[in-house]
């Protein structure tokens, strides 16, 4: 197809290369974004006043596409600061520490569960539930924050999103495209997406490895105020004062005696009883509310993950009888983030039962603060790479809804692929390179069709059936797209739980995942 490029192509792909080029520097591209939105719109419409205009409508869209996001991530880390404040997220962790134990037990168990979460459901339920029950258990047993995103990115939105082997909307796409068979594409990606995660886990497994540190609670009492300094959080619930053993925060972590004894411990031991002993009678109603609030601890420790569980129960149901209805990945999502305002609710009313409609309503406003602190500069970012994707062209650039947008992105891909040599091996990276660019308008399915359809045109050309190249591109779409390379996708929810920014968690992701693209792509045409 002869695709006729304009000024505003040539705009939007030195935009590109640039980012590109700032992202390789290490530094922040929203800048770059916020310019090359303005002059390519400015290119294309002419007009100063739609360039403007751009800049504001290219960030509003980038909202809109990713408020989902920015509330579910808002809504749990709320109900995270509940239970925190009534000490049950310690006593929810306890159990897993039985098997996290350390960092690498904590890596194969955060990459199982994930997995397994990712493949049957998508990502989008996915990463909260990991998000709220077990990234703090690892985090106690040494991983580092990077590492432990780096995990989840690699097995959901990556290994289990770029087979979709369970749901089958990715391989439907390219399948029907290409004019293959779905499950021909659907086992080839499922084959290529393993080759992929295990090339990528495994080089994250080494090179993070070093990073890790022994075992301790003093490293999530330690996440938790870096999480709080970093979103201005001052209030202080955590662990800045403490002193003394753990940094745990008095009076919800009392250590048991039969410890070390040396002379200080013996002395602190024996202060101790001494404050809290029996006969003491203004020690007595301390002591008994203190009961009461390790009792409440103890039953929304086993309430949360109970409640999720119930909740992965229902989307079993939903996918494999007819008991009850299925649920698509958004309303999965919305019932995550349902589940953890009850909670944060019921945690509120139980720690401040005069104050708790107040209380709420600070978690609530942390909760949002956090998620825009941490994701806010992703928004002009991904409205740059919006504006090449036809979709959301037109509200950026102030084309009405009848019209169609421009596809700048598309039209680029297009280009690019008519002057690929004929050979198997040129012909497959370079399907999986145009899936790779397609996929930096951070959707991860949006160039599905166009790698299909260069599939079905290409395979035969150079006897490769079409199905593979298929899938393919599939990998190279999903793994940038989805939510693994790519900082303006679905990773910035991954990001926001693990608490880390989310371009040095992409950054630190691309070289494991290219290098299992790669090694995937030659095992593709080698062997099948």
């Amino acid at each position: 197809m002869d695709v006729q490029l304009t000024a505003a192509h040539w705009v939007y792909l030195a935009g590109i290369l640039v980012i590109l080029a700032t992202m390789a520097l290490r530094k922040n591209i929203v800048v770059p974004a916020v310019v090359a939105t303005f002059l390519t719109a400015l290119t294309f419409s002419g007009s100063i006043v739609t360039g403007l205009s751009a800049i504001f409508n290219a960030s509003l869209v980038a909202a809109k596409e990713l408020f989902n996001i920015f509330l579910i991530i808002a809504m749990v880390t709320a109900m995270l600061g509940a239970l925190r404040q009534l000490g049950a997220d310690r006593m929810m962790v306890a159990p897993f520490r039985r098997v996290m134990r350390a960092g690498t037990s904590s890596f194969l168990v955060l990459a199982a569960v994930t997995y397994v979460i990712s493949l049957f459901f998508w990502p989008t339920p996915a990463v909260p539930l990991v998000g709220a029950v077990l990234i703090p258990v690892a985090i106690r047993a040494g991983m580092s924050p990077l590492s432990v995103g780096m995990v989840i990115a690699i097995c959901g939105q990556g290994m289990a999103l770029s087979s979709d082997y369970i749901i089958k909307v990715a391989p439907g796409i390219s399948a029907s495209a290409a004019g293959v068979e779905a499950d021909a594409v659907a086992d080839k990606a499922m084959v290529l997406s393993l080759i992929v995660g295990g090339t990528a886990l495994l080089i994250t497994y080494l090179v993070q490895k070093r990073h890790w540190r022994a075992p301790s609670p003093d490293l999530l009492v330690e996440w938790e105020a870096a999480a709080d300094r970093g979103i201005g959080d001052t209030r202080g619930d955590d662990s800045s004062g403490g002193g003394g053993g753990g940094g745990s925060r008095p009076p919800r972590r009392p250590e048991p005696a039969g410890g070390p004894t040396g002379g200080g411990g013996e002395q602190t031991a024996t202060a101790t009883a001494v404050l809290v002993a029996p006969s003491d009678p203004i020690a007595d109603p301390d002591a008994e509310a203190e009961k009461e609030r390790r009792g409440t601890a103890k039953a929304f420790a086993m309430l949360v993950p109970l409640a999720y569980l119930a909740f992965i129960v229902y989307l079993m149901l939903g996918k494999f009888t007819e008991v009850v209805p299925p649920l698509q990945g958004g309303d999965a999502a919305a019932i995550v983030g349902g589940i953890a305002a009850l909670i944060l609710f019921a945690a509120a009313a139980s720690t401040d039962r005069g104050g708790f409609l107040e209380t709420t309503s600070d978690h609530l406003v942390d909760g949002l603060v956090f998620a825009f602190k941490a994701m806010g500069c992703v928004l002009p970012i991904a409205g740059f790479f919006f504006i090449g994707n036809p979709e959301f062209a037109g509200p950026i650039l102030g084309i009405s809804a009848d019209a169609a947008g421009p596809a700048i992105l598309f039209d680029l891909v297009t280009t690019v692929q008519s002057h690929l040599p004929q050979n198997a091996f040129i012909t497959s990276f370079g399907i999986l390179l145009i899936g790779l660019v397609a996929g930096l308008d951070g959707s991860g399915f949006s160039g599905l069709p166009l790698t299909g359809a260069l599939s079905g045109a290409l395979g035969p050309a150079v006897d490769v059936d079409p199905s593979t190249l298929a899938a393919i591109g599939q990998m190279g779409n999903i793994w940038a797209g989805g939510g693994v390379i790519i900082a303006w996708s679905s990773l910035v929810a991954v990001a926001g739980f693990a608490r880390v920014p989310v371009l040095d968690l992409a950054r630190k992701c691309f070289l494991p995942v290219m290098a299992g693209l790669i090694l995937s792509t030659v095992f593709a045409v080698l062997v099948f």
